[in-house]
């Protein structure tokens, strides 16, 4: 019998982190384990109880959230993850990121990790297109990171422009391709 595949689903803080539940629902239903962590302000915004109703798994909202003896939760999480995916994908995320900062969980698992990472961008078109985030985006893609949008058209914010999350399905859809390679 071959090994489930496990994507570790990362939720931040943004408007869109009600998106990564269908993703994780859609994971789950392709036969995926997915283990969710969640940032403090993703909290805000979803609670820990829908991702672990959908995943039928415990979800990690903090660093100091041990359940391994003897083994750091994120350091497990991280070494045995097929695939780390970030939606949303916050631009606070991606500055701590490129900047190797790792004040969570999250940020924790990213810099562990030997699996490929995907973001799935979701912020205001403005911020996504600051030289900054531009910057970050670049040095990420360089170190092998790869972006799933963002996707154009109205924003939470009541802008229009670039910077909406790429539909859960689409999201979903490309990271279970890549998983079956």
């Amino acid at each position: 019998m071959e090994r489930k595949k496990r994507v570790v689903l990362g939720v931040t803080g943004s408007i869109a982190a009600y998106r990564a539940a269908d993703i994780a629902s859609l994971f789950t239903k392709a036969n995926v384990d997915v283990d969710v962590v969640m940032t403090e302000e993703a909290c805000r915004f979803v609670t820990p109880l829908t991702f672990s109703a959908l995943t039928h798994r415990p979800v990690t909202t903090n660093l100091w959230d041990e359940e391994h003896v003897g083994r750091p939760s994120h350091i497990m999480l991280a070494d045995e993850a097929d695939l780390v995916l970030v939606a949303p994908a916050t631009a606070h995320l991606l500055a701590q990121y490129r900047m190797g900062c790792a004040p969570d969980a999250l940020t924790a698992i990213l810099l562990a990790t030997p699996a490929p990472v995907w973001l799935a961008p979701a912020m205001n078109g403005k911020m996504w297109e600051h030289p900054a985030t531009r910057e970050n985006v670049d040095v990420l893609e360089s170190r092998g990171v790869k972006f799933i949008g963002p996707d154009e058209g109205l924003l939470a914010c009541g802008y229009r422009g670039l910077g909406r999350m790429w539909p859960a399905a689409e999201v979903a859809s490309q990271i279970i391709d890549q998983l079956e390679k």
